[in-house]
């Protein structure tokens, strides 16, 4: 297994730099101008400057490297000098965002913990309803609760986010006054007065994305416990005299979750996608605010880095689910 690890990271090296060429490609040929919210007023000599000052129209063969070198070697040298003291970064050009003119590392780890507070939360909430639902379902088939699970979780699934969004605004807080509307984001969490009213606020974004983990999930949960409930193993685990519930929640549990694992892993980074519609909904300043804003602004440095790290994501939880696959089910080998 680990020799297995070794070499899917090493094969994610190449594959991380296709993909990283492939954004960079589309987002140079892609048209849009950082100068275009520079006042009228503004001299086109100075304008040209400050294209200059950015790297703008750089040739692809000096600006790519240049950028893979600022993401790869300068951040981590920053990140290093942060925890450490250390001034190993000192002098060196950081990948500068087109529209604050600050460095582009610097706004994504000042957003990130909002989208984490809310996907974080949304994926933990969604797994912890979907995986119990699933099971129950599975074995309570075309009872009552299947039915009705059936129901909800073919509606969820079918909703999309920008429409149950408002519409749980609608309810929740227009009608019933329940919960705010808008997500808070100069909010510090120091007391249990401001944790609550964190957990107020959440309620509703974690409520819209963990309503699409739990429909998409849960289905995948009910189809795989079918499958292996009428399995030969299984008969003869009851025959041999053991309990019903370890029948269910030892071995066609673990037999169930392969498949599933696929899906919770790959999951993330679409959250991490659904997000960038809910944040805007709930106007939670995190990531996928972040990217929206900045397409619409051209601040290509910024898009380049966040749609480079979605890639990242699912090329890490692809390893992560294959990993998990030889931990659940010892037939599968990696040697």
């Amino acid at each position: 297994m680990l020799t297995y690890t070794i070499r899917r990271l090493v094969l994610a090296v190449p594959t991380l730099l296709f993909i990283s060429l492939v954004i960079f490609l589309l987002l140079e040929l892609a048209p849009g101008d950082p100068m275009a919210q520079v006042p009228l007023t503004v001299p086109a000599e100075v304008k040209e400057q400050m294209r200059e000052a950015l790297g703008v129209g750089q040739p692809i063969w000096i600006s790519f490297p240049k950028w893979l070198y600022q993401f790869f070697v300068i951040e981590p040298m920053v990140m290093i000098d942060y925890y450490f003291g250390t001034s190993l970064s000192e002098g060196q050009f950081r990948a500068i965002s087109w529209q604050t003119r600050s460095p582009v590392m610097d706004i994504v780890v000042q957003r990130l913990p909002q989208t984490l507070w809310v996907v974080g939360v949304a994926y933990i909430v969604g797994f912890a309803i979907a995986i119990p639902v699933g099971i129950y379902s599975a074995y309570k088939q075309y009872s009552l609760f299947d039915n009705l699970g059936t129901f909800i979780t073919m509606v969820g699934f079918s909703v999309p986010p920008f429409f149950s969004g408002v519409l749980v605004i609608v309810i929740f807080s227009v009608q019933l006054g329940w919960f705010p509307s808008i997500y808070d984001t100069t909010l510090v969490v120091n007391s249990w007065e401001s944790f609550v009213k964190q957990l107020n606020q959440m309620f509703l974004p974690v409520m819209v994305l963990a309503l699409q983990i739990t429909s998409q999930t849960s289905r995948f949960m009910r189809s795989s416990m079918l499958d292996n409930l009428n399995q030969d193993y299984v008969r003869t685990a009851r025959a041999k005299g053991l309990r019903e519930q370890a029948v269910v929640m030892v071995h066609v549990l673990r037999n169930s979750m392969i498949p599933v694992i696929t899906v919770m892993a790959l999951s993330v980074p679409q959250i991490f996608g659904g997000a960038i519609i809910t944040e805007q909904v709930f106007k939670v300043n995190g990531i996928g605010q972040l990217l929206i804003t900045a397409i619409q602004a051209n601040d290509l440095p910024m898009v380049q880095t966040l749609t480079f790290i979605f890639a990242v994501l699912i090329v890490v939880f692809n390893l992560i689910a294959d990993v998990l696959y030889g931990l659940l089910d010892p037939r599968i080998r990696y040697d």
